[in-house]
């Protein structure tokens, strides 16, 4: 294909992931949603291989292949009308909030022309805990409840037996109804998008550009892949705890870059382990991607084709490969950023002049949920804070940004104060917290959150508060994180995995680690 016909319709192809995720984001209920952009869109050829992806969540893109042949594995053909749902964490999922709608298309004559994805972060879907991220959760099913892929939508029609088992397993079904059909809206437009340039172009030149740009996008990776001199680099690094003991927890990884190939194993990592830090699979796949493309170029087109020189190898059993019943809420959101880490810090040994320090390391993952005193009703407040950016060779890194696998933007204090019995405090940078060196690293925030009305519930699950972020080059960590919670006065400090019941005035403050320094200070 010439390449102004491929760069055409390579774009065209991600434009319909980004105007679904743009729809998603507009019709959605929660604040989760609609403020924070906890949701990921993307579309897949008739193989099933990922072919375009809006600029969305790492961890949510990542892993969305592995959901469609979940769906694809249990049903074979999806009929016009069908749109599959899951949210399994052994099949193809995340963590139990992350729902993963997946919709065939079909031209006008019958053709199948591939499928359209989106995966967004619920606020609340049942479990022990409001927000469904229990901190002492030792096996999934205290989690909420799984969905494996189960057929929402056939033929054109919703299962109302299905919506209604679904919406008798979260706290806050009305929110839930309103998140899901916001994702099965925005695959109906994706899917006319598609048809629309299919019309355009033809259904042959539109398969023929899916191939093509993945071709592409494999030529380009091998390409950068060739400039990393071939060797091993192996790097080592711990989560803090798994919330029910305080024992650190080793990640291991060696790096085999073999002219245009990597091979990522983590032989050595520790098992998995009775929290929920376990990472599923594929969301050990999606941070080995995640890191290829940040480390290659990240204008290479995200698709299978660039996944194809990356090979991952993790026991199974261990922390990044566990088995059923394991617990896995933070290994979605915290441990994925560990992964990162440990992976820079091997190739930062054969790119010194590209790979930064380590950045915050964690999502400080904050949930609070009890009964809204304005409405009767329950609610479900959930977020991840920002913190500070690693260093990078010749550029100090950003202060109060959200890094790596999390890509969301924070809930605004007006919006977060209209939707819940809740009152920012406050919200600002933590001056210093950034590692020292020649380019210092980044600056986490403070949060301060008041809670007003009745008695609710506090679930944080934070790392980096004991293992602080490294620093590169002779460049000094970066502050570690705490946690804390005020009553009447006084401060009293929170481990980084925790649950409090907490009384009205009570204020939760989290303070989020800044990012390593990058060479020795001047």
């Amino acid at each position: 294909m010439d390449p102004v016909t491929l760069e055409v319709t390579r774009n065209a192809l991600a434009g319909v992931a980004e105007e679904a995720g743009v729809a998603l984001r507009r019709t959605a209920y929660s604040p989760n949603i609609k403020e924070r952009v906890d949701c990921s869109a993307a579309l897949f050829g008739p193989d099933g291989e990922l072919v375009a992806q809006a600029e969305h969540i790492p961890v949510h893109l990542g892993a969305m292949p592995a959901s469609v042949a979940a769906a694809l594995d249990t049903f074979g053909e999806l009929e016009p009308g069908d749109q599959v749902l899951l949210s399994d964490p052994f099949a193809g999922g995340t963590h139990l909030p992350d729902w993963t709608v997946i919709s065939p298309v079909h031209g006008h004559d019958g053709q199948l022309l591939g499928f359209v994805a989106n995966r967004a972060h619920h606020a609340d879907v049942g479990g022990s805990a409001p927000g469904s991220m229990p901190a002492g959760a030792t096996e999934i099913f205290q989690e909420g409840i799984r969905i494996p892929p189960v057929k929402l939508w056939r033929a054109g029609r919703e299962d109302q037996d299905l919506v209604r088992l679904l919406l008798a397993n979260t706290r806050t079904p009305d929110e839930r109804i309103g998140d899901l059909r916001a994702q099965t809206g925005a695959n109906h437009l994706a899917a006319e998008r598609l048809r629309d340039l299919a019309g355009r172009l033809g259904e042959g030149l539109l398969l023929e550009s899916m191939t093509a740009t993945k071709d592409h996008a494999e030529r380009a990776v091998r390409a950068a892949l060739r400039e990393i001199p071939n060797g091993h680099y192996r790097f080592e690094d711990a989560m803090d705890d798994d919330g029910v003991t305080e024992d650190p927890i080793p990640i291991r990884v060696l790096i085999q870059v073999e002219d245009d190939r990597l091979l990522v194993d983590f032989e050595g990592t520790a098992p998995q382990v009775r929290g929920s830090v376990n990472a599923p699979f594929a969301v050990t796949v999606s941070a080995c991607a995640y890191v290829l493309r940040a480390v290659t170029d990240p204008d290479i087109p995200a698709n299978a084709g660039s996944l194809r020189p990356l090979v991952v190898r993790a026991p199974k059993g261990c922390l990044l490969n566990p088995e059923p019943p394991a617990a896995v809420a933070a290994g979605n959101v915290e441990t994925s950023q560990r992964i990162v880490d440990v992976l820079l810090g091997a190739l930062a040994r054969a790119l010194p002049d590209r790979v930064p320090a380590a950045s915050q390391g964690t999502m400080n993952n904050t949930l609070i949920g009890g009964v809204d005193p304005r409405t009767g009703a329950p609610f479900t407040y959930y977020e991840t804070v920002a913190g500070g950016q690693g260093a990078r060779p010749g550029r100090d890194g950003m202060s109060g940004v959200h890094t790596h696998m999390t890509n969301t933007l924070n809930t605004p204090a007006e919006a977060l104060e209209m939707a819940y019995p809740l009152r920012v405090m406050e919200y600002r940078l933590r001056d210093g917290s950034g590692g020292r060196g020649r380019w210092r690293g980044g600056d986490g925030v403070r949060r301060s959150i008041e809670v007003l009305g009745e008695r609710a519930t506090l679930t944080l699950l934070t790392d980096r508060r004991t293992h602080a972020p490294w620093g590169l080059a002779g460049g000094s960590p970066g502050a570690t994180g705490r946690n804390a919670l005020r009553r009447e006065g006084t401060d009293r400090a929170l481990p980084g995995k925790t649950a409090v019941e907490l009384r009205p005035g009570d204020i939760v403050v989290v303070e989020t680690p800044g990012g390593g320094g990058f060479g020795p200070p001047g």
